[in-house]
């Protein structure tokens, strides 16, 4: 959203800090994926902006795009996110996805989740966009910028309780 998320930051004693943003709602929907490869264990990171909010045909097309970019099989570990949920049965209709559920309420078992948190409440934490092109900009660069660490995105599964 255009209007930043508030974190404590420093500031002159006596000088507290003031973050002038649009009452706007404007937003950006990201959707991502953590990659493992099997032989080399290289984590990837992928990730696709939207303009509006993510439903199901945006949620399937992206796994069809993972799918095309990576030109292996791909075993797929969702959240029970209802746009998941359906896209699911769309992609199970279409070829050999293979779906494992990650359980529901859940969110320290995703890794993915470390991802926007990192995003969040660390790079882009207090940060004031000018525009919609600037949140976007800025979203890529901080989720491409974590795409590099593989020692971070490693992190991530660690913190979910799966080793590698």
């Amino acid at each position: 959203m255009l209007q930043p998320l508030v974190r404590r930051t420093w500031a002159p004693r006596g000088k507290t800090p003031v973050h002038r943003s649009w009452a706007r709602h404007d937003r950006r929907s990201v959707i991502s994926a953590l990659t493992v490869s099997p032989r080399r264990r290289r984590i990837g990171l992928h990730f696709a902006i939207y303009p509006n909010n993510i439903r199901t045909p945006e949620s399937g097309g992206f796994i069809r795009a993972l799918r095309r970019k990576i030109g292996t099989k791909l075993l797929l570990v969702w959240d029970r996110l209802n746009v998941h949920r359906s896209a699911a049965k769309e992609l199970q209709r279409r070829g050999d996805l293979p779906i494992e559920w990650l359980p529901p309420y859940a969110p320290d078992l995703n890794p993915v989740e470390q991802v926007w948190n990192n995003s969040k409440y660390g790079t882009l934490a207090n940060y004031l966009p000018k525009d919609l092109f600037d949140l976007h900009c800025a979203t890529a660069v901080a989720i491409t910028r974590q795409a590099d660490q593989q020692a971070l995105l490693r992190s991530y599964f660690r913190h979910a309780g799966l080793f590698l």
